[in-house]
């Protein structure tokens, strides 16, 4: 089919979509003016939110440093659970009547986002940090158990086939045939997921996962803007910092960050 003869058909398209969208923006109620008002609203917001103020510094300081144990210890866990789902739900390595429930259980932890399962964690375990350690422990499985997967699809057979060749074992082959092609990728993707973990951290809390969140939460129930100020410039702060060591932990074992988020 030609250029022309395919025209009318995007034409016809782009024209659907172009109604779908004006249909939803007048079914949510969006609108210019509301849009106007928002920036003055937004305008007298920022205001009452500067200078930045350090109002309960102790709370802070607990918040700040509970979001970061939470993100390390759940990255831990998650990456530790990754890598023997990594293996198992890699079809050039196990039979399909094994990665497809590996896969299933992998793409079910990724399905739903932090907030909802920090709520459903915060039913269970109740408020504070566990709730937390353990959503994003789900969300890292998620994620890197995911990307582990398809790094090992990815490997040359050549190597794995030469060691199966002299009748070694099947933790050998892991060994001495895998690992070696995705080691590498394997450290750039846990990189990313603490950088990853470290922001998220911040959020659960504002449900009763523990972290910082929490604090921020009560500063805006308790209109101390000057307040949620300090506590957003500490959290951004927290992230340069979380992804500047983990740009030098990149840089130590000679990963650039473009290859580890790939």
């Amino acid at each position: 089919m030609t250029a022309l003869e395919r025209r009318p058909w995007l034409w016809l398209t782009w024209s659907l979509l172009g109604l779908y969208v004006f249909h939803a923006l007048q079914r949510l109620d969006v609108s210019w003016d509301r849009f106007v008002l928002g920036l003055g609203n937004a305008g007298q917001f920022l205001g009452r939110m500067f200078p930045p103020q350090i109002l309960q510094p102790d709370s802070m300081a607990k918040g700040l440093l509970e979001s970061f144990e939470i993100a390390v210890l759940a990255s831990f866990i998650g990456i530790l659970l990754s890598v023997p789902l990594g293996v198992l739900g890699a079809r050039n390595l196990t039979p399909w009547w094994i990665t497809t429930p590996i896969r299933f259980a992998v793409a079910f932890c990724r399905s739903f986002h932090p907030m909802i399962v920090a709520i459903l964690f915060v039913k269970a375990v109740g408020f504070g940090a566990m709730a937390g350690i353990l959503t994003l422990a789900v969300a890292s499985i998620g994620f890197i158990g995911k990307l582990f997967t398809e790094a090992i699809e990815e490997i040359s057979p050549k190597q794995v086939e030469a060691i199966e060749a002299t009748g070694a074992p099947f933790i050998s082959k892991l060994v001495y045939g895998v690992m070696p092609q995705v080691l590498s990728r394997f450290a750039g993707f846990a990189t990313y997921q603490i950088d990853s973990n470290l922001r998220n951290s911040t959020m659960v809390g504002i449900v009763g996962a523990g972290g910082i969140g929490g604090t921020l939460f009560s500063a805006f129930q308790r209109f101390d803007y000057d307040f949620v100020c300090a506590i957003v410039l500490a959290i951004v702060m927290m992230i340069v910092l979380g992804e500047a060591l983990a740009r030098f932990i990149r840089r130590l074992l000679g990963i650039d960050a473009k290859s580890g988020a790939e």
